[in-house]
């Protein structure tokens, strides 16, 4: 298996980021979003759009991607979490083998500063990322505009 990372430095392929927005899309299941959501936050992070860019991590069995995960800069620090991990997901085929713990792992020591993530409560990887050091302080609320 080999992790490969994606960011400002080494760039993400038009053809790679179409290829890990489908992975996501696919296997985030009822917990994603639309594919041109995910395809913003990897643009995002890849620096693609304006902002501070972030980390597209993935995880491959030979050619086949078995992970994903993107993190996105927030550009703040002490107050909120220099970082957001706003996707991460295994193939259906390899869950339950530890490879969303080497892959949070991975993205973990590869980031610079804090991290936050948003999780539902009946999400099973809730119990990872209780794991891994993640606790929830709070209670978000969002003002969604019409």
């Amino acid at each position: 298996m080999n992790f490969t990372t994606y960011d400002a430095f080494n760039r993400i392929t038009p053809l790679e980021m179409s290829r890990v927005t489908n992975f996501l899309y696919t296997n985030l299941e009822q917990y994603g979003d639309a594919k041109s959501a995910i395809q913003k936050s990897i643009a995002y992070a890849a620096k693609e759009r304006t902002g501070l860019g972030g980390y597209v991590f993935i995880i491959e069995d030979k050619v086949e991607i078995i992970g994903a995960v993107v993190i996105n800069k927030t550009g703040m620090d002490e107050y909120i979490p220099e970082n957001i991990l706003v996707y991460i997901a295994i193939h259906k085929e390899h869950r339950g083998k530890g490879l969303g713990k080497k892959l949070m792992h991975y993205a973990i020591d590869n980031c610079k500063g804090d991290i936050a993530l948003h999780v539902e409560k009946n999400n099973p990887a809730k119990f990872l990322y209780q794991q891994l050091g993640f606790t929830n302080p709070y209670l978000e609320m969002r003002l969604k505009r019409q």
